[in-house]
């Protein structure tokens, strides 16, 4: 079991994810008392079988699949995993705050792949809360210098839209 940051904290993941294709090509099944991940295609064949298991399954979104495709499932949802195939890949960006905003998601969105210390004070404010940095990193290292290398934000985020100048008005007419 490997380690992950949830909500600014260090925790075992709990989680099996599976990648596209993979429970379908090596005929693989799920495990019966586990959290899973699942891809979004799976999810969709056999979403009435998955809301039956006892365990918590979430959804992992890869580029170029939309969090509409997922909308009317989300109530049912405790996790949305976004695959970041590359660093450079920044669709998974756009996703989370989608997921925050207009469908008012409030269980896990978490940042899964090539996740980089570098990435997360950005990918927190549009929306993640949970991180899988990638494996030849050091996840403490993240955490000490990833979340929080920024005092003061000049844009709104997810947490607090005010920009700054707002942020200022209202604390000088206190």
């Amino acid at each position: 079991m490997g380690k992950m940051i949830l909500d600014g904290e260090i925790v075992d993941n709990g989680w099996q994810r599976f990648e596209p294709g993979q429970l379908e090509e090596d005929g693989q099944s799920l495990p019966e008392n586990q959290p899973v991940i699942v891809p979004l295609a799976y999810w969709q064949a056999h979403r009435d079988t998955l809301l039956e298991r006892e365990a918590p399954v979430g959804v992992c979104l890869e580029p170029g699949e939309e969090p509409a495709d997922l909308a009317a499932d989300l109530p049912h949802l405790p996790l949305v995993a976004i695959h970041f195939p590359a660093f450079k890949d920044g669709r998974g960006y756009s996703y989370a705050r989608e997921l925050r905003t207009r469908y008012r998601f409030t269980g896990e969105v978490r940042a899964v792949g090539d996740v980089l210390q570098d990435q997360l004070f950005y990918m927190h404010r549009v929306g993640f809360n949970a991180f899988e940095v990638r494996a030849d990193r050091d996840i403490h290292e993240a955490l000490e210098n990833g979340l929080r290398p920024f005092s003061v934000t000049y844009q709104g985020d997810v947490h607090d839209p005010r920009p700054i100048y707002r942020r200022r008005q209202e604390l000088e007419q206190a």
